[in-house]
């Protein structure tokens, strides 16, 4: 209950007068807006207060709100019925049938949803919603659906945020009628997910694995491999999937499954895939951000084979001339939200043209089909690039002269200095992200972890990894918190295996995984281990954490750092 605790008014239930209304109103929306959509977040902070900022920010982090559906999501459900319950038996608002909810569908009608029986005029903040036209799709009908999908937004917090805006009760005759057409769950479908897993958010699933299990093979296995969906994961038929290509002078080129895998080469690319998110949990230390909480394992490394979208954008029609205009080329998945916007991203024409780009229209995964979670039946895979505009569950690639104009490339993944908050972002002034800098992480020890004094050495493991083709050229480790050095081993295969050829300049697209053991300080009964790598760029990663702070979390690269106690040897106490 932080929002009511913040906010005293929040704890009226009795109907408000229109002066009233009006009064309540912009503290209300406020909140109400941002548990109600995953959109951009700027137009809400920059209209709002700072108190509101904070008690909506430590929900919405990934310590908050996104923890709390998976543990409480059972709980919630329940308060809400037995809430709504209480409401209609105590109620003396009026009565209305569905198709008067139906006629009020504009700002001029007045914007009426239902939820659970109850009727809700929520003109008033509909104009400040983030998500734009989006929350306008449940006008005159209901919520079930959208919080369906939504599913973080459905606790009883929201209930009682929404409970300022109701003006009726829905008639028991189409209350019966709503109930006989069960909204169906979005994610029923979603596939299994190995258990050891550590899940950051439930709906959309998001999860990281342990980190240990990141250095113990150089290539990731799938099960394995971090999770970042955005929206349900789409059900796509192999046999009648088509991926379009449009915007070039041939016109629109349509290609089955079976085209991309027979009319083009097979080509193989063993790449890295890192969420911008990764390591947003060293930056929640600092200051809250808004995004799932990451810990160090939003990254993984596989090998994945396809045509080249270089190939396929030469069959579509790509030609000389056609670099006088085009500069980027857009993406768009077969993952829907209940608008029927799609994900969506853009990578520059020139990475997806050049024969040294490597981007693959990918249909396997490690020697086998796509899994469902990443892109079966076809996703881009575009190494050296952030996560985020390796688009799974590919159903259209257009060539232009803009970018994608997707909420994920506009609004979202780009980074802002430390002196930015939600007050005074500006979107449209960073560039979306593209390539990823230098990275490494320890993966064991972990932070906490406890060694023998009798052990004399300490053996540490990790990865490292750079964005743009960079290779990594050296990894330093110190016990000291970096007063002395070690330099790590590297190493760009598994243990017992031929190394991976070195690649050509510019085309490292994997990791390294590193290890140095070195020896116990004399004296010291806690170590503090850290990180940092090099690559052949000679970019290093930042000391600390507080000079690359920014408000959505993103880029989190400094020193890792990790602390275990020394037990002394009994024999010695």
């Amino acid at each position: 209950m932080l929002l009511l605790r913040c906010c005293p008014r929040l704890t009226r239930l009795s109907p408000l007068s229109n002066t009233q209304r009006s009064q309540v109103t912009p503290a209300v929306a406020s909140c109400a807006v941002r548990l109600w959509s995953s959109s951009s977040d700027d137009q809400y902070h920059r209209a709002h207060g700072r108190s509101w900022r904070h008690a909506v920010a430590g929900l919405l982090a990934g310590t908050g709100a996104v923890l709390a559906y998976g543990i409480h999501h059972h709980k919630a459900e329940k308060a809400d019925n037995n809430r709504v319950q209480t409401l209609e038996k105590t109620s003396t608002l009026p009565i209305f049938s569905q198709e008067d909810v139906a006629k009020h569908r504009s700002p001029e009608d007045g914007i009426w949803v239902t939820y659970k029986g109850g009727v809700y005029d929520i003109t008033d903040f509909v104009a400040m919603h983030p998500g734009g036209t989006k929350i306008l799709l449940a006008a005159g009908g209901a919520l079930e659906p959208f919080w369906a999908l939504y599913a973080v937004h459905n606790q009883e917090h929201v209930l009682e945020i929404l409970s300022e805006y109701k003006v009726g009760e829905l008639s028991a005759e189409d209350q019966k009628k709503q109930q006989d057409v069960k909204s169906s769950d979005p994610y029923s479908s979603d596939p299994e997910r190995h258990p050891v897993l550590r899940i950051n958010n439930l709906k959309p699933f998001n999860a990281e694995p342990p980190p240990e299990i990141l250095s113990e093979s150089y290539i990731t296995p799938s099960a394995f491999f971090f999770k970042r969906n955005h929206l349900p994961v789409p059900q796509v038929d192999p046999a009648s999937y088509r991926l379009q290509v449009e915007g070039l002078p041939g016109g629109v080129l349509t290609l089955s499954l079976e085209d991309l895998k027979t009319r083009f080469p097979k080509r193989t690319v063993t790449a890295t895939l890192q969420c911008a998110g990764n390591r947003r949990s060293e930056m929640n230390k600092v200051k809250l951000v808004k995004g799932l909480n990451w810990g160090i394992a939003a990254i993984s490394n596989a090998t994945w084979g396809g045509a080249s979208l270089r190939d396929v954008l030469l069959a579509a029609g790509y030609r000389p001339d056609v670099a006088q205009w085009a500069r980027h080329v857009q993406f768009e998945g077969l993952d829907k939200d209940v608008t029927g916007t799609t994900y969506g991203a853009s990578i520059p024409i020139n990475k997806a043209v050049s024969e040294d780009g490597d981007v693959l229209l990918a249909y396997e995964m490690n020697g086998e089909d796509l899994p469902a979670d990443h892109g079966f039946p076809v996703r881009v895979v575009v190494p050296g690039t952030v996560g985020a505009r390796n688009v799974k569950w590919l159903g259209k690639i257009v060539v232009s002269t803009e970018e994608s104009n997707s909420h994920w490339q506009q609004n979202d993944y780009k980074g802002f200095s430390p002196a930015t908050d939600w007050d005074t972002v500006d979107f449209k002034s960073a560039p979306a992200i593209q390539e990823l800098p230098i990275q490494s992480a320890i993966t064991t020890p972990a932070d906490g972890a406890v060694v023998d004094r009798s052990d004399e050495e300490l053996t540490v493991k990790g990865y490292a990894w750079s964005g743009g083709g960079r290779e990594v050229v050296r990894v330093d480790v110190s016990l000291d918190g970096g007063n002395t050095w070690h330099v790590a081993q590297l190493r760009s295969s598994d243990k017992g295996q031929a190394p991976e050829p070195s690649p050509a300049p510019g085309r490292a697209w994997a990791w390294k995984l590193w290890e140095v053991t070195a020896p116990l300080p004399p004296e010291t009964q806690e170590l503090e281990i850290v990180c940092k790598a090099v690559d052949n760029s000679y970019n290093m990663q930042p000391d600390t954490v507080p000079p690359i702070w920014n408000l959505r979390g993103v880029l989190s690269n400094a020193w890792h750092r990790v602390k275990v106690q020394i037990r002394e040897d009994e024999s010695d106490e």
